[in-house]
């Protein structure tokens, strides 16, 4: 296995981190669909209004994460 990458999908606001708990829903769900591997798949209160939702994944596949579900950021995890 390669390298670990953290993509990071970014809610603002009140809702933020009811939305990031319910995106993580989703992220498992393609996950299982597409029977794609992935090491951890949560969310990170940073303050009131910003909360993050993050999948890591083998690098190896990042790009098929990536062009699918279009992160608004990625970072090595």
């Amino acid at each position: 296995m390669g390298r670990k990458i953290k993509l990071i999908w970014d809610f603002k606001g009140p809702d933020g981190l009811e939305t990031a708990k319910h995106h993580c829903v989703h992220l498992k769900e393609f996950t299982q669909i597409d029977n794609l591997p992935y090491e951890e798949v949560n969310f990170t209160e940073l303050n009131n209004f910003h909360t993050i939702a993050f999948i890591i994944v083998d690098e190896a596949y990042m790009k098929t994460f990536r062009d699918a579900l279009k992160p608004h950021r990625g970072v090595l995890a």
